[in-house]
């Protein structure tokens, strides 16, 4: 097989309502899609979501990037994913979830042409059935409350709660009672998202004491490695999680030498990529640390399969899987991913096992220019 066409495709798909997270408001998902095709009629979709204060990166340059990286990629051997990804790497430096949508659509047309399940690519799954973590994100005590209940309800029994929004103590009392509505046995996390300071963050964790929470999410700055370790030592049985601090295994390593994290958020848009996770996961599981695989809100089902396929392959998912479709009102199938009592089934189809809806695409796409690259 050869790669005989690459195009990135820049969409918003609505939300079903705002999500609030720290100094930042969702209203819609504003995402680039990938269409890679070879030269047998082969197809795959891969998908990264605009993510600014994370990756840097925004629909307009995701775009630009795959355009520029076009060069590098096409008529290679699909299956050669790793040369792929090297060569982007090659041509362009950064752009990680630019390079991940590339990525993740190798896997897709790959898988969908010698018949496998993306899993399969990465080394075979060592689990069917998935824990999501059922995300509370209101913004408002009263509403997380009711969330928190309906959510416990269906049998979800993981669960992240977004904090960072308010003031330490107002978020603290907010994650005291929804861990009071959840009950004990579960898995519930709280993530900041970069939002406070070190001291905010260590008064967070001393008001929460005992409350049942489990991890602790990216309390402060995404390059405060030492404010980390700090809000880790006075969390107790608390632990740590980094999320917008990881970006590659350095990353991690550094949070663990520094006991500033016990685990990490792992995602596609930071790492480049399903097989930069699975290198991040493996590491994390030789250093002892926790694993939650993640997608950006806003992601649709494709992106959603690719983190899905690296859950079940994952050595270790000690934190749980994290998907963002509960709060599509729209996707890009027809057939979304399914969450039926709190967790997911792993797809054996071919691919990333989504059926994406082309009508829908052409729906939701969005104009960016685009210039022609040599």
């Amino acid at each position: 097989m050869k790669i005989t066409r690459i195009e990135p495709i820049a969409v918003a798909f609505p939300m079903k309502k705002p999500v609030f997270m720290a100094g930042v408001e969702i209203r819609q998902a504003d995402n680039v899609l990938v269409r890679i095709e070879s030269d047998t009629g082969a197809v795959g979709w891969g998908e990264a979501a605009s993510a600014p204060t994370m990756t840097g990166e925004t629909v307009e340059s995701m775009v630009a990037a795959i355009a520029y990286m076009i060069p590098a990629v096409i008529g290679r051997d699909p299956q050669d994913i790793a040369g792929a990804s090297a060569a982007m790497n090659i041509r362009m430096y950064g752009n990680q979830a630019a390079k991940a949508t590339v990525e993740i659509a190798l896997h897709d047309l790959v898988g969908r042409a010698t018949n496998r399940p993306a899993h399969a690519l990465l080394g075979g799954k060592l689990r069917s059935r998935i824990a999501v973590l059922g995300v509370i994100s209101n913004g408002e005590l009263a509403a997380d409350l009711r969330d928190a209940a309906h959510k416990k309800l269906e049998g979800f029994a993981a669960f992240k709660i977004k904090v960072g929004i308010d003031k330490p103590l107002i978020d603290a009392e907010r994650t005291r009672r929804v861990c009071d509505v959840l009950g004990r046995g579960c898995l519930i996390s709280s993530d900041a998202n970069t939002g406070w300071s070190p001291e905010e963050a260590v008064q967070y964790v001393r008001a929460i004491a005992g409350s049942g929470l489990t991890f602790f999410e990216q309390p402060v700055a995404a390059d405060d490695v030492d404010g980390m370790a700090t809000v880790a030592a006075a969390a107790g049985e608390i632990a740590i999680g980094a999320d917008e601090s990881i970006h590659g295994l350095l990353d991690i390593r550094r949070h663990h030498t520094h006991k500033a994290a016990r685990g990490v958020s792992l995602k596609t848009i930071k790492l480049g990529g399903m097989r930069g996770v699975m290198a991040a996961g493996r590491l994390c599981d030789e250093l002892g640390m926790s694993v939650n695989v993640a997608c950006k809100t806003g992601e649709s089902s494709i992106a959603c399969a690719a983190g899905l396929h690296i859950a079940a392959a994952l050595p270790q998912l000690a934190w749980g899987f994290t998907p963002s479709i509960e709060g599509l009102a729209e996707d890009a199938t027809a057939r979304p991913i399914r969450i039926e009592g709190g967790h997911v089934e792993v797809s054996e189809r071919p691919g990333l096992g989504i059926d994406v809806d082309e009508d829908r695409i052409r729906r939701h796409r969005r104009d960016i220019a685009q210039r022609a690259v040599a």
